[in-house]
């Protein structure tokens, strides 16, 4: 599973784009989770959790502050979430996040990413039932016994959990992030999260190699440079 999330971990910080991009996903995601459930952290979780992940990101104070201020508002864009499957380049599975305004135009735009590249789009199931949708915890610790343990007693499904260089890495399934995250910090006190966030992790990987390569990573640049588009998740390996 480590390997899994390796891969992924590696996949984003390279379609991550400039700090312009990084920004402007967040404002967007922290806009439409603050007006769905609220401006204040304290009473809206999932808006907690992901300003702690944009700080970590090194995203502004006033880029974060902007889109919540946008929320109290209660106008602006009605964005929607959208998700695409298919197959990339070289026969890799592929699941792509959007937030979208405009469904018509996000599908047209992410459709030519798949044509452009001898890809092939897919329906929604398509390959999502080869990836596991988990959160992901990173914290430094090497009890790992005391945090599988505590999990179990809070009836928490572990996926996986593991410990390297001192930190200590869960796997659980995503329905239970917040208390998961909840349990840790009861069972083990007060938690710094180096990683915190909800993904989808393959199963296994497709290897690619020669020019599926070059034509894998030209798929990723062209669906990072689409403004709609928050995560690509794959399964490729190098």
């Amino acid at each position: 599973m480590g390997r899994a999330y390796q891969n992924r971990k590696d996949s984003m910080a390279k379609t991550a784009g400039a700090k312009t991009k990084i920004y402007s996903k967040y404002g967007r995601e922290i806009y439409v989770c603050a007006k769905a459930g609220g401006i204040d952290p304290d009473g809206n979780l999932a808006l907690r959790g992901l300003i702690e992940r944009a700080k970590k990101d090194q995203v502004p104070t006033h880029v974060i502050e902007k889109a919540i201020n946008k929320a109290k508002g209660g106008g602006g864009e009605d964005f929607s979430p959208t998700r695409y499957e298919g197959y990339g380049p070289g026969g890799c599975m592929v699941i792509i996040d959007c937030l979208s305004d405009n469904p018509n135009r996000t599908f047209c735009d992410v459709r030519l990413c798949f044509t452009k590249t001898k890809s092939k789009i897919g329906t929604q199931g398509t390959v999502s039932h080869m990836f596991d949708h988990a959160c992901i915890l990173v914290f430094k610790g090497q009890d790992e016994e005391a945090a599988l343990e505590a999990l179990i007693m809070a009836d928490i499904d572990v996926i996986d959990i593991e410990t390297n260089d001192d930190a200590i890495t869960v796997f659980a399934p995503h329905t239970d992030y917040f208390k998961a995250k909840q349990t840790l910090t009861d069972a083990l006190g007060e938690i710094d999260f180096e990683v915190d966030e909800i993904q989808f992790l393959p199963k296994n990987t497709s290897p690619l190699a020669g020019d599926d390569i070059e034509i894998f990573n030209k798929f990723l640049d062209m669906l990072t440079e689409l403004d709609d588009v928050q995560n690509v998740y794959h399964n490729a390996a190098f």
